[in-house]
């Protein structure tokens, strides 16, 4: 079986990102079945979802930074985050807010720790 685009993006989000397809559900707020329908080729995502999508996988990429593990990738999404004030990067992947998070993981580039 030939394997789809988003397949492949989805897969790459689970490699390298630890996100699995119940965690995509929730931060695209659709249901695991769909998410499984789209990994199997069996449908396509909506334009939007499309959208979210291909920006979960830049900051998948932008998290490998600083994680080398995909799991702790994965768990820095699912934490409160102080300079967030405690909000989740999730929750604001979930909200359409995914500039935010962008940017903040930008800003976490320019943190020195001594």
């Amino acid at each position: 079986m030939v394997q789809t685009a988003i397949a492949r993006k989805l897969e790459v989000l689970r490699l390298r990102g630890g996100i699995k397809s119940a965690d995509l559900a929730e931060l695209l707020s659709t249901t695991p079945e769909t998410v499984s329908r789209w990994n199997a080729g069996r449908s396509s995502p909506h334009r939007a979802f499309e959208r979210k999508i291909l920006d979960l996988e830049y900051i998948v990429e932008c998290l490998r930074e600083f994680y080398a593990d995909p799991n702790d990738a994965r768990l820095w999404l699912f934490s409160p985050q102080k300079l967030l004030d405690g909000k989740k990067p999730a929750d604001l992947i979930e909200e359409g807010k995914i500039e935010e998070v962008r940017a903040f993981i930008k800003d976490l580039g320019g943190v020195v720790y001594s």
